[in-house]
């Protein structure tokens, strides 16, 4: 599945819902930044790869900004962008360590496309094929809206709403890019060990591609710091048929992701790995991704919950 920005891995399990959601900038009292570093299939040549960074912190009583910018390479295939961020949070509470907040966030950006047909070879010419790199900018707008009510979460996006052409094929054009995220959650627990399930569903527009993440968290306190961990299940809605030994089949896209995850002082540090399951599979590695973090300017828990993503 082919995807136009940032590809929706499994950075946000590791309290990286920036990176997803634009109405999550600031969504605490300080601020985070989030790096990440994702590889496929060590053994495969050209394998996808994914390096982002990003950072956003609260502005005032109401506001939030953040920037991202990141690198994606799957094959013959890069892209490179940058966005930036600004989020609006209205809050309902009267007592400031209440979380009771509805936010509304805007990002706008541009990425760099590129496709490297350099190392093309035929026999025969083929027109289609320039034998160079082409490069193509376009720019594009993601807005997205989030509730948190103490443990409780939910979160909508729309991304790269605009009909902005990526035109780096000669023989055809994608103006629509769009994608929708869902997303709702729930902390259980109130002393030194909590349960966080969420899913995630995701729905890309101009194939009608449809995804859920069934995820499951458990935090455990300790004097030094918080550990946790978890799972997350992810299953394609729609398949594709294959043949083999002289049989038809169909197969839907099924990823299993363990993470686990640690937080000491204003640092953190997380390391997942996602293996895919099914009778095809381009390789039988897995996918590495490693997320490191730094939290800054809260000095005490500002909301009297267990809400990671505007606590630490």
């Amino acid at each position: 599945m082919a995807q136009e920005g940032i590809p929706i891995y499994f950075d946000y399990l590791a309290d990286n819902y920036y990176l997803v959601y634009p109405s999550m900038a600031g969504i605490g009292e300080g601020g985070k930044v989030r790096l990440t570093a994702r590889k496929q299939w060590f053994s495969v040549d050209e394998a996808p790869s994914l390096q982002t960074v990003n950072a956003h912190f609260r502005v005032g009583e109401n506001s939030g900004v953040g920037g991202i910018i990141f690198n994606d390479a799957n094959g013959y295939h890069s892209q490179t962008g940058f966005k930036a961020t600004y989020a609006h949070h209205l809050r309902f509470a009267g007592d400031a360590q209440n979380l009771n907040q509805l936010s509304f966030g805007l990002s706008a950006g541009a990425i760099l496309s590129s496709l490297d047909e350099t190392e093309f070879r035929s026999v025969i010419p083929d027109p289609i094929i320039t034998g160079t790199k082409n490069t193509v900018s376009y720019f594009n707008v993601d807005l997205g809206a989030s509730y948190n009510y103490f443990e409780f979460y939910a979160h909508v996006a729309a991304l790269n709403i605009l009909g902005s052409g990526r035109d780096l094929y000669t023989a055809i054009e994608f103006d629509n890019l769009r994608r929708y995220l869902l997303s709702v959650g729930y902390v259980f627990g109130k002393n030194e060990l909590r349960i966080e399930p969420s899913v995630l569903f995701q729905l890309t527009d101009f194939t009608k591609e449809k995804t859920l993440d069934i995820n499951a968290k458990v935090y455990k306190d300790f004097e030094w710091g918080t550990l946790w961990g978890g799972l997350s299940y992810r299953r394609s809605f729609d398949g594709a048929q294959f043949q083999t030994n002289g049989s038809f089949g169909e197969q839907r896209l099924q990823l299993f992701t363990p993470i686990i995850g640690v937080n000491v002082n204003q640092f953190m540090v997380s390391y997942n790995y996602s293996y895919q399951s099914g009778d095809i599979r381009l390789d039988n590695g897995g996918f590495h991704q490693i997320t490191l973090g730094y939290n800054f300017g809260q000095s005490e828990r500002r909301y009297d919950c267990y809400c990671p993503a505007a606590n630490y």
